[in-house]
């Protein structure tokens, strides 16, 4: 497995992008990505209450077709959240359009929003745009990157990750038997920059799409997204807010010819890789961010309590605002430790800039140099680890600062 700079894209699905006049920017909106044939697909979505019209309409189309997915239809600059039965129209209408336009039926279109809450979104737009994004549609990696532009909302760039599997190379003796696929490719495209605190459940906003042309049928592919988002969209946090559109797709084209079962390492680490680097693109992305941190929880009494501690750490504004002004206040982590409800003893918590120790045994730690510290911390992405020393818990976890530019821009947003 490895990541290229150049594009690696999935053989049998197409792209397209257009600006629908979705957006007051006059900026690609619309974007389609379809597959020349039904490709197997798995989806998580939001754990909010509060769910788009699109991801209610998404879960109905999934289950009928038993989990086939023909076109994937997304929009940015509106949510099409908390607008009633308009919302679940203007989804289903949206659809019903893309399966006349590409032969199929409506429960193989899954649509996708992102943008402002309880605004009507004009589905007439969409609509009228299709024909022009059938005409234009593309297999090769300038369509791929238009996809992946026309999605973003407050994002400043697109998210791109890609990876392969050398079949060749898996096989015993290194030698791949006369005919077969000679690999397996991964990609993914993803939009993401605020109200990103991903709470993904496997049955600004975060959504991502990937893509394999891997044969593997639904359930499985199910099994190898449920593991991959743990490590990955689970595993970030820009302000502590989860949207009410969060969604991630995994579509299998076959159209490589390589059967991909339960259990493959291979494509388990290739896909796990291409998720974990969206979503710290995602963070690092992050609307006004200027610091990335990666927190390192060690020495939980669990997985879920390490997790509870890193979440409790990526949340706290304290704490953010600590790192937006490089200051290493690590106080503030210990507070947040302590009431992150975890098992912990306060005497015996370890915290670390890097190698720089900061606190031992829950107190200033008797090497602690502020300077160091200070200049370790101003560096644009830096490290932080926790030793609890409760048991054999532990996780790794994607946060950002939280600065005056993010304030500005979400008080702005709507108008």
């Amino acid at each position: 497995m490895t990541e290229s700079s150049s594009f690696l894209i999935p053989r049998g699905f197409r792209f397209a992008a257009v600006a629908a006049g979705i957006k007051l920017s006059g900026r690609p909106d619309f974007a389609l990505i379809v597959a020349d044939a039904p490709a197997s697909a798995a989806a998580a979505f939001t754990a909010n209450r509060v769910t788009a019209a699109p991801i209610q309409v998404g879960k109905e189309h999934l289950r009928a077709t038993g989990g086939k997915v023909r076109v994937a239809a997304i929009n940015a600059g509106n949510a099409n959240c908390a607008a009633g039965q308009a919302g679940l129209d203007a989804a289903r209408a949206t659809c019903a359009a893309a399966a006349r336009q590409f032969d199929c039926p409506p429960e193989e279109v899954f649509p996708s929003s992102t943008g402002i809450i309880g605004v009507p979104l004009p589905a007439e737009k969409l609509i009228a745009a299709l024909p022009g994004l059938a005409g234009s549609l593309g297999a090769g990696s300038s369509h791929f990157l238009q996809a992946a532009q026309a999605i973003l909302t407050t994002d400043t760039v697109e998210k791109t990750a890609f990876a392969h599997i050398d079949l060749a190379s898996t096989v015993a003796h290194g030698a791949a038997p006369a005919g077969a696929p000679a690999e397996i490719r991964i990609a993914g495209l993803a939009k993401g920059a605020g109200m990103i605190h991903p709470q993904l459940v496997p049955h600004a906003t975060m959504l991502a799409y990937v893509l394999t042309d891997a044969e593997i049928a639904p359930a499985v592919l199910a099994g190898y997204l449920g593991d991959a988002l743990e490590a990955s969209f689970n595993r970030i946090s820009i302000d502590g807010d989860t949207s009410t559109n969060d969604t991630v797709l995994l579509l299998a084209s076959g159209a490589s010819g390589a059967a991909i079962g339960p259990g493959n390492s291979a494509f388990a680490a290739a896909l796990n890789h291409v998720c974990a680097s969206l979503a710290r693109q995602m963070a690092a992305d992050g609307e006004g961010v200027t610091h990335v941190i990666e927190l390192r929880i060690e020495g939980a009494a669990t997985d879920a309590e390490a997790l509870r501690v890193a979440t409790a750490i990526a949340r706290s504004p304290l704490v953010k605002t600590a790192w937006a002004g490089c200051d290493p206040n690590w106080g503030r982590i210990l507070a947040a430790v302590g009431y992150s409800g975890a098992q912990i003893d306060p005497q015996r918590i370890d915290i670390s800039f890097g190698e720089l120790p900061v606190c031992r045994d829950g107190g200033r730690a008797p090497d602690f140099d502020e300077a160091s510290a200070h200049a370790y911390i101003s560096q644009p992405e830096f490290s932080v680890s926790i030793h609890l020393h409760q048991g054999p818990g532990q996780c790794v976890f994607w946060t950002t600062d939280l600065t005056a530019e993010y304030i500005r821009i979400n008080a702005e947003y709507s108008t």
